[in-house]
């Protein structure tokens, strides 16, 4: 038998003693290991990252399976090897590259695609009001607990998904229910991660830190590809169940590993102080409205005082742009690069699935930027404003030429994913965090997972009203499509001047304040 280990501490060494106990016949066998303040860091990290991405490895199934599900919707899964293939005409794209038999009973009628797309709106939706009310729960709750129920709801609900094609079942009624329960377990995640990750590293580093960690998005939307593609050839519901089990395995290591914060493995933050070296002195220059405040109280933040947090309503209504415009990426770029003339030829369903990962390569990349960025500049909203502008002309020159050739589709659409995703990451990792311990908080550490879920689950609605805008849209003109994405990425910038004008303001006078005590002429350095 197993028992969850106990962590002590051993102040006369400054280090962490981790005791696992194993009872064999009734006698106790103890492991111990010493744990210093940075291999705490490390397994958070490690821990949350594979947490956060079996969830989405979760979410990709529906939409592999959907060609299977309707026979009539595009195949856009990935597969490998890649090779780029041609077709004479969009309407033979529909081609499938598999076709496991009539597909599944409601979806393979005339309204199929509709119906699909109906439960992807409703899992938003639930996933999107879920967030509010998972961020408050988390900040009232033990979070590694709380992260594992939401774990191994997440993999019940995917799982009881696949479980209707050996049952047989073919109410749409089912399917909709369980992809809303899936929806709401699946927003107890992103809360809870990050406030996990922000209760461990400091604001110094935190933007660069979190927007490596962050890929972990990435990796889970190609696992979940990858591993339902494999198993469709079983019958499609393994493609369910096999990451449902998956995301709660994963959330039974969450539960055995993941010290949520250092109070809670009785770690001293000085010995981050002096790893990292993230605190010069006490008075070290303070930033409008994304300051943190290191003292720590017990008391949890109410939800409308959340709101209230100085930057909160603005990176929230910011982000529903954002999402907006990276969302319909996510849903629609497959369909429009296999509808659209390249070098006069249209590319397979297949191909076009494949060259669309590249958006999400370029949005890896943007986020460690915009996290590396905003550490060096001190200014998370110049950032995320500088990003969403940039993304405009990306955009305007991905519709305009990407289709001149295969190399300047990809070129411009990895530079189109750097500067889209790249605000988005930043938004929802570190500017959350940040927000999460400010200020005028005074101190209290319980409003990270409230504060992220504000600001996440504002953005998950636009990221729902994004792709169904699309769908009615597409239908006229793409050029209007593009046109919506630009508007929305200009209006996600303009919300964020007030703090982006708050940011200038502050080094300006930080500046001003480090001439005045240096002698001569000398320029006063930016760099914080």
């Amino acid at each position: 038998m197993f028992r969850r280990g106990a962590i002590k501490t051993n102040p006369s060494e400054g280090k962490l003693e981790l005791c696992f106990v194993f009872s064999f016949g009734g006698n106790p066998n103890i492991w111990r290991t010493k744990l210093s303040y940075e291999s705490h860091q490390a397994i958070v990290l490690i821990v949350t990252f594979f947490a956060y991405a079996s969830y989405h490895a979760t979410r990709k199934t529906v939409s592999i399976v959907s060609s299977v599900l309707d026979p009539q919707s595009s195949d856009v899964s990935l597969k490998f090897p890649w090779r780029i293939t041609y077709v004479s005409t969009p309407a033979e794209s529909k081609t499938l590259s598999w076709v496991l038999g009539d597909g599944w009973a409601p979806f393979n009628g005339s309204d199929g695609t509709a119906l699909l797309g109906e439960l992807d709106v409703a899992f938003l939706a639930v996933y999107a009001f879920g967030m509010y009310f998972s961020g408050h729960l988390g900040d009232r709750t033990n979070l590694r607990i709380f992260l594992t129920v939401g774990m191994v709801g997440t993999g019940l609900f995917t799982s009881l998904f696949g479980v209707g094609y050996w049952a047989k079942i073919h109410s749409f009624y089912y399917f909709l229910i369980v992809q809303m329960l899936a929806g709401l377990f699946q927003s107890t995640g992103w809360p809870s991660v990050v406030a996990v990750v922000g209760k461990w590293f400091g604001k110094k580093r935190r933007g660069l830190i979190m927007g490596i960690w962050n890929a972990h998005t990435s990796v889970g939307n190609i696992t979940g590809s990858l591993i339902a593609s494999a198993l469709l050839s079983y019958g499609w519901g393994w493609s369910f169940v096999v990451p449902g089990l998956l995301i709660a395995f994963i959330g039974l290591v969450v539960f055995l590993f993941l010290p949520v914060s250092p109070e809670s493995v009785g770690a001293n933050k000085e010995e981050e102080d002096e790893v990292d070296s993230l605190r010069k002195n006490e008075e070290e220059v303070t930033e409008p409205l994304l300051t943190s405040d290191p003292e720590l109280m017990e008391n949890a933040v109410g939800f409308i005082d959340a709101w209230k947090i100085p930057g909160v309503a603005p990176f929230a209504f910011c982000l529903f742009f954002a999402k907006l415009v990276a969302y319909t990426f996510l849903y629609w770029l497959p369909y429009y690069i296999s509808h659209t003339a390249i070098e006069g030829k249209y590319l397979s369903n297949e191909t076009a699935g494949n060259l669309s990962t590249f958006f999400d390569v370029g949005g890896v990349l943007g986020g460690i930027l915009a996290g590396y960025i905003s550490d060096r500049l001190d200014a998370r909203a110049i950032t995320a404003a500088t990003f969403m502008y940039f993304a405009i002309p990306a955009m305007y020159f991905y519709r305009s030429y990407g289709h001149i050739s295969v190399a300047m589709n990809v070129a411009l659409m990895f530079i189109c994913g750097m500067f889209v995703n790249g605000p988005y990451a930043l938004i929802t990792t570190a500017v959350s965090a940040d927000l999460g311990t400010h200020s005028s908080l005074s101190g209290n550490s319980k409003a990270l997972a409230t504060v992220t879920a504000i600001i996440d689950g504002t953005g998950s609605v636009g990221a729902a009203i994004g792709p169904l805008l699309t769908g009615y849209i597409s239908a006229k003109s793409w050029s209007a499509v593009f046109t919506m994405l630009m508007g929305a990425a200009l209006v996600a910038g303009l919300l964020l001047t007030r703090l982006v004008v708050a940011e200038v303001a502050a080094r300006i006078s930080n500046s001003r304040s480090q001439g005045g005590s240096q002698s001569g002429s000398q320029a006063p350095d930016l760099d914080v």
